[in-house]
């Protein structure tokens, strides 16, 4: 038996009933921790029950094995706590350790938060794994699960090669960029020719829908033409409902990509089933007599597999034990990837693909850490499914799918928009090169204890937004906005026009004086003050102030030419020297901070009363990370229960693509957002359109699930399963519904995967067949087969019949 104890500073031992006691605290804590994630039923199926123990504190019993279990694999107890490293899925919390041998506990502060430490006593009690609450409050101690290979830095997750036709996929080769035809598969000249079209722009695989036999007759016919005109670019086969299509394809196609959630099971009617475990395991017994023909199959061609998850397309029987969740996700996929081990296939991928980029990297990071605990080391294809188009489209891939990159993971990306197929590939490349560029040069900071970080669930750090003051001439409460702020750097000349200037920040504009709005910037940055005597220029800064619109100055400018109420922008030294203090008593502060500052420097915040702080690095530095970067910093505010609001402040250079914006803002800050770390948004880029920056920046607040200030559309990229033209009538519902802030739209080409893909959306919009439209409330059909026609003005009732419709305003 493992020798474990509890230490503590006095080294008391307990006594029989404390003992008795730390296992009801144990039990009644996992009971509370895994109320929403429970383990794998494979798990609670290997474990035999003890007669003594009533079948639901058995259960719990489970659960905080596999609590264990699971942190161990994820290397966070140390190799010497053989019973807790074992894969020998019958050892477990409850048996092979009968809790543990309690001696004590010893807890010690760090900041905030109580850490407590774990310590294997054969070992000479050196080795030392650290513990933490399993959720907030709890007295259930967990280790801290491990994701990635490093915190601190970009450090590509090492995967094996999976081999893709001539394309090798893993660590050890470049991120392959990827798209799919949206052609009909039947239509075999027009599909080789968007092939070629794909391959010539330089993607490294296409997918191809292959939805029935005569499908998958045409794709021997596809294959054939492009090999005679030298194009040997890998394809794949996506199946969905049809295991012996894929049996056939699988002949021809370099790769086969199944969807756990409706390749053996049915779809989902979103039901809740309840299940014994005879009944759980007839059902995985199903899936494996289904899916094991087309394993056998890859393994004799030599062919390659993705095992890929749709948030949207889970079965009932997943989601009656998981939920609709990230877990769930994992689970299933899992499933699949156990058959193909049994089988002694290897040559397979994994995606955990969703609408919500919050979902996609929770989904993704549970992945990896699962994969960790098993030491399975198969390589991810990331993409955020139904992402859009546009700058909304490769918005909220960068936050998903640039997140990832940046903490090493992923080995093949699809940047999905409702466009033409060849126009993903661009900004796939970028981001591909992005992930590349961060691997290779390892950017991060140096080394630090992150302790406050959430990486698989979603809870913002909200910083303290501004309280008005006894004394301030001026409300400052609207400088900040409590789900996300938008600031935009001003210049002198735009002040010159202030009526337009008042329009480009999105202000309503009554008999010419400005009040804020919904999607109003919240706060200016001006680094040049108008000179004193320019009366105009600071009528209209007044008038910004009167509004509650922060107005920030760097300190040089407001020491030489003041601005009555502006917010004072200083930097550490500014702040260390005491130049600040020549300011007015009371005078607003705006700190900027790089991240990577020594923490003898970051002391100074803890006497400064800030109303926000700028992170704020250089673009152009080579070696180090804004994301850890700004990680670390996070990390010293909460260690030392500092609430300023953070901004994130990303100042792009001169000449930089429309595209690299928008991919650097989401991978950069959206990386951030989506942990729920920072309060708002400052992008500069001197040559860009102002109001393409300040249209980006809302993007990316919505994006990442925190401010809505528009209409939010889920819309399938379009693929051979699509009945119209998706392109077209996505352009034609965005025109007439785009001014609906708080609405959700899903636009469908078909209904493949399931009405879950509507889990994002309040209405959904989908083709039921040729030329007939079925309209969805949430995940439920409520009209069908409506003329093609008449669909769009049939959505638009269907939103004012559920209240959520305003009239767009006048001058629109």
């Amino acid at each position: 038996m493992c020798n474990v104890e509890f230490l503590a500073e006095d080294n008391v031992c307990l006594d029989a009933d404390l003992v008795c006691k730390a296992k009801q605290t144990i039990l009644l804590s996992c009971s509370e921790y895994y109320e929403n994630f429970p383990p794998p039923i494979s798990l609670l199926s290997s474990h035999s029950p003890d007669p003594s123990l009533s079948p639901s504190i058995t259960f719990i019993l489970t659960r905080c094995c596999y609590s264990l279990k699971m942190a161990a694999g994820a290397g966070a107890v140390p190799a010497s706590f053989s019973a807790l490293k074992t894969r020998d899925s019958s050892l477990g919390f409850a048996k092979s350790m009968d809790f543990v041998r309690v001696s004590d506990l010893r807890r010690f502060k760090s900041g905030r938060t109580k850490v407590s430490v774990i310590r294997n006593s054969s070992s000479g009690g050196q080795d030392i794994a650290e513990l933490q609450p399993a959720s907030p409050g709890s007295p259930l101690l967990v280790p801290r699960q491990k994701y990635c290979e490093s915190l601190h830095k970009t450090v590509r997750r090492k995967t094996r090669t999976v081999m893709v036709g001539n394309v090798a996929l893993g660590s050890e080769h470049p991120i392959r960029i990827q798209t799919m035809t949206t052609t009909d598969t039947k239509d075999v000249a027009g599909t080789v020719e968007q092939v070629m079209k794909i391959a010539d722009k330089g993607a490294d695989i296409v997918r191809i829908t292959v939805q029935g036999k005569k499908e998958a007759d045409a794709c021997y016919e596809i294959k054939n033409s492009l090999v005679q005109q030298n194009y040997n670019i890998p394809l794949v086969a996506d199946i969905h409902f049809a295991p012996s299509v894929a049996l056939r394809v699988a002949e021809c196609f370099e790769k086969i990509r199944v969807n756990p959630g409706n390749f053996a099971d049915r779809r989902a009617q979103f039901e809740q089933l309840e299940y014994t475990e005879d009944d759980y395991q007839k059902e995985l017994e199903h899936i494996e007599q289904v899916f094991t023909p087309l394993v056998e199959k890859c393994k004799k061609y030599g062919r390659a597999m993705r095992i890929g998850t749709n948030h949207g397309s889970l079965s009932d029987r997943i989601m009656s034990y998981y939920g609709d969740s990230p877990r769930g996700m994992v689970e299933s996929a899992f499933e699949f990837a156990r058959i193909c081990r049994k089988l002694d296939f290897h040559n397979f991928v994994f995606s955990m693909k969703a609408s919500n980029p919050v979902i996609m990297v929770q989904a993704y990071r549970l992945l990896v850490a699962e994969m960790y605990v098993q030491g399975w080391d198969y390589p991810l294809h990331l993409g955020v499914t139904e992402a859009g188009e546009g700058e909304d489209g490769r918005m909220k891939s960068a936050i998903g799918i640039g997140t990832l990159l940046q903490d090493g993971l992923g080995d093949t990306i699809r940047v999905s928009l409702t466009e033409p197929p060849e126009e993903e590939i661009d900004p796939c490349r970028r981001l591909a090169n992005l992930g590349m560029k961060a691997a290779e040069l390892q950017k991060g900071v140096a080394p630090y204890e992150e302790k406050h970080r959430h990486y698989f669930d979603f809870q913002r750090r909200t910083g303290q937004l501004p309280v008005q003051k006894e004394g301030e001439e001026v409300d400052y409460r609207g400088v900040l906005h409590r789900d996300g702020s938008v600031l935009m750097a001003v210049t002198l000349d735009q002040l010159k026009m202030p009526e337009l200037l008042y329009k480009s920040l999105a202000a309503k504009l009554v008999v010419g004086m400005p009040f804020k709005d919904l999607a109003t910037v919240d706060s200016i940055l001006l680094r040049e003050l108008p000179p004193v005597d320019d009366h105009d220029s600071r009528l209209a800064l007044k008038r910004l102030i009167d509004i509650s619109m922060g107005v920030i100055t760097p300190l040089s400018e407001q020491l030489t030419k003041p601005l009555p109420n502006a917010i004072v922008l200083v930097n550490l030294k500014e702040l260390s020297t005491g130049a600040y203090k020549l300011l007015p008593q009371g005078t607003r502060l705006a700190v900027s901070v790089r991240g990577d500052e020594p923490y003898e420097e970051l002391e100074i915040l803890k006497g400064v009363d800030a109303t926000m702080i700028l992170h704020e690095l250089p673009y152009t530095e080579e070696k180090i990370s804004r994301v850890h970067a700004a990680r670390r910093l996070f990390e010293y505010l909460s260690e030392n229960s500092l609430d300023f609001p953070v901004i994130h402040h990303i100042q792009f250079p001169h000449g930089i693509h429309r595209d690299d914006l928008v991919i650097g803002a989401g991978s950069n800050a959206g990386a951030l957002l989506v942990d729920g770390l920072g309060d708002g948004i400052l992008l500069e880029a001197p040559d860009k359109d102002f109001e393409f920056l300040r249209n980006t920046s809302f993007n990316l607040l919505q994006g990442c699930r925190m401010r809505n200030t528009k209409t939010e559309y889920v819309s399938c990229p379009s693929c051979g399963r699509t009945l119209f033209d998706l392109q077209e009538i996505s352009a034609q519902i965005r025109e007439k519904t785009s001014h609906l802030p708080g609405v959700s739209i899903a636009i469908m080409g078909c209904i493949v995967n399931g009405p879950g893909e509507m889990a994002d959306a309040d209405f959904g919009y989908v083709g039921g067949a040729p030329g007939k439209i079925d309209l969805y409330v949430g995940k439920t059909v409520v009209k069908r087969g409506i003329e093609m026609e008449h669909a769009t003005d049939a959505l638009i009732d269907l939103i004012k019949e559920h209240g959520r419709w305003v009239d767009p305003p006048a001058d629109e």
